[in-house]
């Protein structure tokens, strides 16, 4: 299927309701992170129910869709991406991967990042040298340190935490809402998986951390100990 023919069948579900509220709530107004951003206004789920139904489309045609100027046709890209990886041989993989890392220009907002970066990324490096994540994390480009961060989720989910703690320790000066929460969001998640290790870093780091990245992070402890944690008890 071409992403003409994608394309098509896309503006055939928008709901210019849901484009409104998408347009704020992904914060496309002038010097927001989202500025500029055109949304059709479908909900991912079904965006995940029609990629099920392209997932022939070639390479060429999900870059073609990737450089889309609306949101939703990038999304059903990347979920595209993310079923070829998931489906594809080593030597795909390897291609899909190369093919992201060329393309995160396109990978410009946080959804878009969140629902593709730990599942071709994160699992594309989770047997390999992953110095990858360490330029990204040093980037200019507040996407690409998102990526760094999410693509950890992956080494997360096989209790393997050491990139995901120096990740969030490079993190700790970062000037981003949008990165101190998807640092404390990873801290959190190693935290489900190993609370010792969790509570290891915040105790060495809590009292520099940005609130929201220590807010992220602590949202599941018992409401004493969130406490004590904010009102620097501990």
């Amino acid at each position: 299927m071409t992403a003409q023919e994608i394309s098509k069948i896309l503006h055939g579900l928008a709901s210019p309701l849901i484009a409104e509220h998408s347009q704020g709530f992904f914060k496309t107004g002038c010097g927001q992170y989202g500025e500029g951003d055109q949304f059709l206004g479908i909900r991912v789920p079904i965006l995940r129910e029609q990629a099920k139904k392209f997932k022939d489309t070639s390479l060429g045609e999900i870059r073609c869709l990737l450089k889309s100027a609306y949101h939703e046709e990038r999304l059903c890209a990347l979920l595209l991406l993310v079923q070829k990886f998931s489906q594809g041989s080593i030597a795909d993989q390897k291609v899909i991967y190369e093919f992201y890392l060329k393309n995160t220009r396109y990978i410009n907002n946080w959804d878009l990042v969140d629902l593709s970066a730990y599942l071709i990324v994160g699992a594309y490096l989770a047997d390999k040298d992953r110095s990858p994540l360490y330029t990204f994390v040093r980037s200019k480009n507040l996407w690409e340190r998102r990526i760094a961060i999410i693509a950890t989720f992956h080494f997360i989910k096989h209790n393997q935490f050491a990139d995901t703690l120096e990740i969030a320790r490079i993190l700790l000066n970062d000037q981003e809402d949008l990165i101190h929460k998807a640092a404390g969001w990873m801290l959190r998640e190693v935290g489900k998986r190993d609370l010792v290790v969790e509570t290891g870093f915040l105790k060495t780091y809590y009292s520099h951390m940005p609130r929201t990245m220590l807010r992220y992070a602590i949202e599941k402890f018992p409401e004493n100990e969130r406490f004590k944690y904010l009102k620097g008890l501990i």
